[in-house]
């Protein structure tokens, strides 16, 4: 291990621990973890500063509003077309006379303002467009609280060669778990990490019992409030899968060395198996302020970031088996993590058009999986090496879209004849 390439993650090495309060940008301000993050800021002026704010543009009151509470120098939004609306959402909130902070729209808003002078930018975007904010902070020098594990799972290559040691600091649950727990020891010390999966609403549910769940089933998490399409990758597990290859990547341990427990309370987020037999587990209620306060201040622990358990109270904790018969989804994810390259990418990009046929009424649960097994599998062994493009990205994206599309109309269409 010790002759490995260092991982992009690492709690013992921190880039530009600066003291003080800090700048930052979040990106996705107006979904679950920038919502959560801009909670955090507000009960923190001391420590934080947010100094531009990001959105897809379907919630311009609510990112206007954001704007005026944090008093912000840039708004950004996806939608060239939501700017109208949020500059009339801006003037309602701000003051007669008042200045509305610049505003940046279309789909390279987000890398612009990633770029931007910060500390810290946090990429809270759902989704592989999350890449190129990735990108652009990381070339900029930035601290890179990363929520967003798409960009990293599919340019991993990219991303690796652009990150500085400590530049990344991951904010999922399971990772800033880990990366906390690895700092009890070296390298050379760890065997094995342990990531938890809370099983989501169908644990204990064969194949057979999950052909005809609904969407407000597999919606109906019973752990976590997250967004939908996270919701189901957490049904289907994919979730999960693609978690085991943001490990792989960030912390550069085999995938034979990266294991999946279930664990239905939440509870602990995620675990280190050490050389000499020891476990450690991070552990909090399931509560996203305290991974989101470790991405913005790590080395710095923020006071009452979130909840803590209640010791005074009895509770029981759980541990099963992952069963890769009703959830193959872990077991493709190593597949296209194995393979590299493009793979990951066609991987990700089928499911999220494969999520969305099931949430519009297109596919049926299992047809989720199925499908994106059926995309990877055409799409074969992707060339190796370590040449690979945004270019590439986007077009094995493109790619695997169309042909998800393509697949799921065609099991529609001969499930109605």
């Amino acid at each position: 291990m010790s002759d490995s390439p260092a991982p992009l993650a690492d709690p013992h090495l921190v880039f530009d621990a600066a003291e003080g309060r800090r700048d930052l940008v979040i990106l996705g301000s107006t979904g679950s973890v920038g919502t959560q993050a801009i909670d955090l800021v507000l009960r923190n002026p001391d420590r934080f500063r947010v100094t531009g704010l990001c959105a897809a543009g379907g919630r311009v009151a609510l990112l206007a509003e954001q704007a005026r509470q944090l008093r912000v120098r840039t708004v950004a939004v996806a939608a060239p077309d939501a700017v109208p609306a949020l500059r009339e959402a801006l003037r309602a909130q701000y003051g007669t006379g008042e200045p509305l902070p610049e505003i940046l729209a279309g789909p390279e808003a987000a890398s612009q303002l990633a770029a931007a002078d910060c500390h810290t930018v946090l990429n809270g975007i759902t989704g592989s467009i999350g890449l190129a904010p990735t990108l652009a902070a990381l070339e900029a020098g930035r601290t890179l609280a990363l929520a967003n594990k798409e960009s990293l799972i599919v340019g991993g290559p990219l991303v690796k060669a652009l990150a500085k040691p400590g530049q990344i600091i991951p904010v999922d649950s399971e990772h800033a778990a880990l990366f906390q727990a690895l700092g009890a020891g070296t390298r050379a010390d760890v065997r094995k990490l342990v990531v938890t999966a809370s099983g989501g609403p169908f644990r204990g549910r064969t194949r057979s019992e999950l052909v005809n769940v609904t969407r407000e089933e597999a919606l109906a998490h019973p752990t976590w409030a997250m967004g939908p399409v996270i919701t189901i990758n957490s049904a289907t597990l994919v979730n999960k899968g693609l978690e085991v290859i943001e490990a792989h990547l960030l912390y550069d341990i085999p995938f034979d060395r990266i294991e999946v427990v279930v664990h239905p309370q939440s509870y602990v987020h995620s675990m280190v198996e050490f050389t000499d037999g020891s476990t450690l587990a991070q552990a909090t209620p399931p509560d996203m302020r305290g991974p989101i306060a470790i991405g913005l201040g790590w080395p710095q622990r923020i006071p009452d970031a979130a909840p803590a358990f209640d010791w005074s109270k009895a509770s029981s904790w759980e541990f099963f088996p992952l069963d890769n018969e009703a959830f193959p989804s872990v077991g493709l994810a190593r597949h296209v993590g194995t393979l590299g390259a493009t793979a990951p990418a066609v991987f990700n990009a089928a499911n999220e058009e494969c999520v969305d046929a099931f949430l519009t009424g297109q596919l049926p649960f299992n047809g989720i999986m199925d499908t994106v097994t059926a995309v990877v599998a055409e799409h074969g062994t992707p060339a190796t090496g370590t040449s690979l493009t945004v270019a590439d990205v986007l077009e094995a994206e493109t790619w695997a879209r169309a042909r998800a599309r393509e697949l799921s109309a065609k099991a529609t269409a001969e499930a109605r004849a």
